[in-house]
């Protein structure tokens, strides 16, 4: 069974930075906020520690980014290097993408972090730390016409001032993110040369498949 997930193109928000470094899978959703057994509700627990002034009452701390108009509806999120690093917990996804992040800006991130990414829809975008750094600048000012435009089919990021840059994305990502498929839905699209393989293979080695 895939995952339905939606297509990929084009991308035009304001960007809400949050430029630590290191910023782990347990600082995006922590341990403790993840009570189901679905992807649903993880939201509400992203980045607990840093947007709430009191967790359990869910009191917003106004200091925080994403409480921050025009931030509480941006879907691109700017970091430091090593994003998502920590743990594997694909939760920390889960609540990204919930909230309504689709792209995340940074010089690096955990490598499994990376993968869950684009597994879930959301595209992890690496670029030079000068450059995500002036995006940064920008953004802190607040204002909702200092938007980024990304553009997955050219591989670009267009930033406010109109400065153009590129960046790399394995090709197998890149279709996943622009079909909206999940790497079963990637592999079904060879399901003619699977099943004329499979057909090959039964005549060369029937007692395989008895």
């Amino acid at each position: 069974m895939t995952l339905t997930m939606q297509k990929f193109t084009t991308l035009s928000s304001v960007a809400a930075p949050i430029m630590q470094v290191n910023i782990d899978t347990d600082a995006i959703i922590p341990s403790r906020e993840m009570k189901g057994v679905t992807k649903d509700g993880l939201s509400v627990g992203m980045f607990a520690n840093w947007r709430y002034t009191d967790v359990d009452a869910r009191v917003e701390n106004p200091d925080f980014i994403l409480n921050k108009p025009p931030f509480r509806d941006a879907e691109i999120l700017l970091s430091g290097e090593n994003f998502g690093c920590g743990s594997s917990r694909e939760h920390a996804v889960w609540a990204l993408k919930e909230w309504g992040i689709r792209c995340v800006i940074a010089p690096s991130f955990g490598t499994i972090f990376y993968g869950n990414c684009v597994r879930n829809g959301i595209l992890p975008v690496v670029l030079a730390e000068v450059t995500v750094k002036a995006f940064a600048a920008v953004a802190e000012r607040g204002r909702e016409t200092d938007t980024l435009i990304i553009d997955l089919v050219n591989q670009e990021v267009t930033g406010p001032d109109q400065d153009v840059h590129a960046f790399d994305i394995a090709a197998a990502d890149k279709e996943m993110l622009v079909e909206g498929l999940d790497p079963i839905g990637l592999t079904l699209k060879q399901d003619d040369a699977i099943l004329a393989f499979r057909e090959k293979d039964k005549a060369t080695r029937p007692w395989v498949y008895l």
